[in-house]
């Protein structure tokens, strides 16, 4: 029998859950700066909505997803990204009625694909990500950059490389389509399996092959900027205006396709350059999907976005070496001696959490120098010890475990005695 957890996936244990919660804070704190509101989607949709929304021809859909079938035949998939999904409650919640427009949402996720674990590339993976559906205006597209930029800066980030491209509209990326497929033909039977496929389904994506991105042909193949239309042209220098305004600096990859088909116009990834991060360099990634939410059967409705992994997030964190302040103290740690004195304890413990006083007890029915040890290991601030001499006189003793102080407290002030300790008075 195996009980371990699954291949690709890994417990977080409570001393890096406080990470977690940490970082996940100060993301949320900056999506309230920029007016971002939350979302939260079910972990598993109907599996047309990834298949019809990523699209048939990537990776995601025809490798990776996590798909079943329910007791009632239908085919439902365990979310393998957020766009699609958010997408597709933008739509069946009607948000595209809602008046304040553009609608502009943020999610942590967990996300699942069946693909080979390693390092900050896992089966079950955690994300941050950003929508915004119901803007053309290429200063969203800057802003969300910004955005992403921000949560990396804010966390003490230095070593990010912002690279942007632009897939242009409609016309332009049928155009940049033919140019590819005229290229790569010639090589057709030089290239990996999965780009002789992608060929004719989606030749953009051979541009995005680990396998096949040393052959020659990669090296000579045109440039999506040199077929942008006017229009095209007009809006990626829109977004590098605004990203200039900014101080934001970047730089243009033609070759910077992404790996989903809903993408057009602004992608964009940003990548860490720290010594010692790994091969896999990319913290986020994102771009403009106008016309996914029509496909999901919405009206037409433009959007961008990103998607953001919390597990590279800490990676990065940690090749520059920056800490990340947990606060593993504890305010009080409850000490009761005798038989007596535990209903009183579980009555006292109750009433100081009640007020917002964070409080332990012995539950072990440890001798009393084994709970101050136990007090140590919690780095409690103050020591809180009930006997029962003092609980026949209502008091108890509060020891300050620092200067090893004691004083004597009446029990009906250890509340506001207690509060005016942890505030700095005395």
């Amino acid at each position: 029998m195996n009980i371990n957890a699954p291949r690709g996936t890994v417990d977080i244990l409570p001393k890096d859950a406080q990470k977690w919660q940490y970082v996940e804070g100060r993301i949320k704190s900056i999506c309230d700066k920029f007016h971002y509101e939350e979302i939260r989607t079910p972990l598993f949709e109907h599996t047309e909505v990834f298949s019809r929304g990523v699209g048939d021809s990537t990776d995601i859909v025809q490798k990776e997803m996590y798909t079943f079938e329910d007791r009632g035949g239908r085919s439902l998939t365990l979310r393998p990204e957020g766009t699609a999904a958010v997408s597709r409650a933008f739509v069946q919640n009607k948000l595209y009625g809602e008046p304040n427009q553009p609608v502009k949402l943020y999610y942590f996720m967990q996300m699942f694909r069946y693909e080979r674990p390693q390092q900050g590339r896992m089966r079950q993976l955690n994300q941050f990500g950003v929508e915004v559906l119901g803007s053309a205006d290429p200063a969203v597209d800057a802003e969300a950059i910004d955005l992403a930029m921000t949560v990396y800066k804010q966390l003490g980030l230095t070593s990010l490389k912002l690279v942007i491209n632009s897939l242009g509209d409609k016309e332009s990326r049928q155009n940049y389509r033919e140019a590819l497929i005229k290229h790569f033909t010639p090589h057709q039977e030089e290239l990996c399996r999965d780009c002789q496929s992608r060929l004719h389904q989606n030749p953009l994506r051979i541009l995005d092959c680990k396998v096949d991105r040393d052959h020659p042909s990669m090296k000579t193949a045109p440039s999506i900027l040199e077929y942008l239309n006017e229009e095209s042209k007009t809006y990626f220098d829109q977004v590098k205006t605004y990203l200039d305004s900014m101080g934001i600096a970047y730089t243009v990859d033609p070759n910077l396709v992404r790996g989903l088909d809903y993408y057009n116009h602004t992608a964009f990834e940003i990548m860490s350059e720290a010594e010692g991060f790994g091969s896999i360099t990319t913290l986020a990634g994102g771009g403009r999907y106008n016309g996914l939410v029509e496909e999901l059967g919405g009206p037409d409705t433009p959007g961008i976005g990103f998607g953001m992994g919390i597990e590279r997030l800490l990676m990065a964190l940690a090749a520059e070496n920056i800490e990340i302040p947990v606060e593993d103290e504890l305010d009080c740690y409850f000490i009761s001696v005798g038989d007596e004195t535990k209903k009183e304890a579980v009555r006292i413990v109750h009433e100081l959490r009640w007020n917002g006083i964070q409080v332990d007890q012995d539950y072990q029915g440890r001798k009393m120098k084994a709970q101050f040890k136990a007090a140590d290991r919690y780095k409690a601030k103050y020591v809180l010890v009930l006997g029962e001499d003092e609980l026949e006189k209502q008091v108890i003793n509060v020891k300050e475990m620092g200067t090893g102080e004691q004083v004597e407290v009446p029990l009906d002030k250890l509340v506001n005695t207690l509060k005016e300790k942890l505030e700095g008075g005395e």
